[in-house]
């Protein structure tokens, strides 16, 4: 299959309009479990490139919060992060001056008179720096701690104070089921008002989400046909290489239905299904979203397929590499019934996509680390070429794929005639178009523009308690089934392979098959 690049000329590039900037008013920012991963790898690495970029205030401060007593350690572990996963240099004027932002504040989350000396420490460094009242408070603990953390917040006078304005980032998952959902929204939106309240899914932050939307919305050639009468189907592919990590003790509790499918794989649906808004305001986008959301029928559980990755290969910097199987990680039951792959065939009930199937699937130790949406077009309603021909192809559908990640792009697939001075033969061409090419590389980890948001306040790219609880409805009696009743065939799928023969027959029932990544 032929390949043709498609770029962005330096001149063109330079006359990408620059918008105008918005700054977040002057903020400190809380983040509880601060002592994680995540702080050190993901959001001060983002907050970095903002001060870099001239997108924090001046008046900014950051205050780690977690058990451990690290004390001044904490400012320089952050500073290592930003040199390792934020791609700093030593010698960047922005590197000191932002760590010298960064505080932090040792107490146990559970411990009620530890908000008390927070309040106070926080009132100290908002007189240091000339802040104000404003806050956001960032939760990025174990989801046990977020209730205990909201409602003293509450309690303590954090969550609503006399001048400024406070905000709280809540990661996911946001419950693990339909009732827990609605009970974790309703303890939240007892202490913060829903303006307030940011659930944070940092897909939603990848340049290449948010360019659904534009290439959808943007561009006159492709919205006419984006609808029932010409497209076949829809399928969202999010593969991963990795195992669990040792990170047996979460995923037992979680699988790949809850991790993945029903947060990240249900927003890209979205934003591929959604009617076009009225405006990129954060009230019209959502509710784009959620009219999706609503309009897809209970799944059958004949419709929903799962699996668990047994030993096998993957690949390596240096060839494969073998790997043992998820009941063999460390920290997992050795009689796991958990999934570590779930497909789902479902529909949306609404006037542009009655009829058409969309097939989602995701999966731990899978053959290649790929998150994309392929768009499957009709054929033609007589196909007049390569009947008599003998051509050297057989004549496919076209094809659009975002690709999300790792290789952020956009490409098309067509027919183009072979050529030659006898036959008219078809054969499949791609279009493609690359981010890295066109653009050049970022070093943003996709929490730059949430964080942004976030301190200006602005909910767009964050999920709604509504959507949140209609996404959990889909998937609840799918669970309920799965845990019922404890699979006899796990593991199904060797590590390294695209999954379970069951996944393969979901799509082969309807005369179809998962695309070749």
């Amino acid at each position: 299959m032929a390949t043709a690049q498609l770029t962005i000329s330096p001149e063109d590039l330079s006359k990408v309009p620059a918008g105008k900037v918005r700054l977040p008013e002057p903020t400190i920012l809380v983040i509880f479990g601060a002592s994680g991963d995540l702080t050190k790898r993901k959001l001060l690495p983002a907050l970095y490139h903002l001060e870099q970029n001239g997108l924090l205030p001046r008046e900014f401060a950051i205050v780690g919060v977690a058990r451990r007593p690290l004390g001044n350690e904490f400012a320089a572990d952050m500073r290592a992060g930003i040199l390792e996963f934020g791609e700093a240099k030593e010698d960047d004027p922005h590197l000191e001056s932002f760590v010298n932002k960064v505080r932090y504040f040792a107490m146990n989350f559970d411990d009620a008179s530890g908000y008390e000396g927070l309040k106070a420490e926080l009132d100290k460094i908002a007189k240091e720096f000339g802040i104000g009242g404003n806050r956001l408070f960032y939760l990025a603990t174990a989801p046990e701690y977020f209730t205990g953390i909201i409602e003293n917040l509450g309690v303590k006078g954090l969550a609503k104070p006399e001048h400024g304005s406070v905000r709280a980032v809540i990661e996911k998952p946001f419950g693990h089921d339909l009732d827990s959902a609605r009970e974790l929204n309703r303890q939240v939106n007892a202490v913060f008002a829903e303006r307030q309240v940011f659930r944070i899914d940092h897909y939603l932050g990848k340049e290449t989400v948010q360019n659904i939307m534009v290439f959808r919305f943007a561009n006159g050639i492709f919205e006419p046909v984006w609808n029932r009468n010409y497209i076949d189907h829809v399928q969202i592919t999010a593969a991963e290489t990795l195992g669990v990590e040792g990170r047996g003790p979460f995923y037992e509790k979680a699988g790949a239905l809850r991790d993945v499918v029903q947060n990240h794989v249900m927003e890209l649906l979205s934003l591929v299904a959604m009617e076009p808004p009225v405006s990129f305001e954060s009230q019209s986008v959502r509710l784009e979203k959620l009219k999706v959301w609503q309009a897809i029928p209970p799944i059958p559980i004949t419709n929903a397929v799962r699996g668990q990755y047994g030993p096998g290969k993957i690949p390596g910097k240096n060839g494969e590499v073998e790997v043992i199987g998820y009941r063999q990680e460390e920290r997992v039951n050795p009689n796991s019934g958990t999934e570590t792959y779930a497909g789902v065939r479902l529909e949306i009930d609404n006037w542009r996509w009655a009829g058409v199937p969309f097939y989602v699937r995701a999966g731990k130790r899978m053959a290649k680390r790929a998150t994309e949406i392929s768009i499957q077009f009709k054929q033609p309603p007589l196909m007049i070429f390569n009947r008599n021909s003998g051509g050297e192809c057989d004549i496919q559908p076209n094809v659009i794929t975002m690709r999300i990640q790792p290789d952020e792009g956009i490409s098309l697939r067509f027919g183009a005639k072979v050529p030659s001075t006898q036959n008219v033969s078809v054969c499949p061409v791609t279009m493609d178009f690359a981010y890295d090419k066109a653009f050049g590389k970022s070093s943003a980890n996709g929490y730059e523009r949430l964080l942004l948001d976030a301190m200006l306040g602005d909910q767009t790219l964050f999920a709604h308690r509504d959507g949140v609880e209609t996404t959990w409805a889909l998937y609840t009696p799918i669970l309920e089934a799965w845990a019922a009743k404890t699979p006899s065939t796990f593991p199904n799928y060797d590590a390294g392979s695209w999954g379970p023969a069951s996944a393969d027959e979901l799509l082969k029932r309807d005369g179809r098959e998962w695309r070749k990544l």
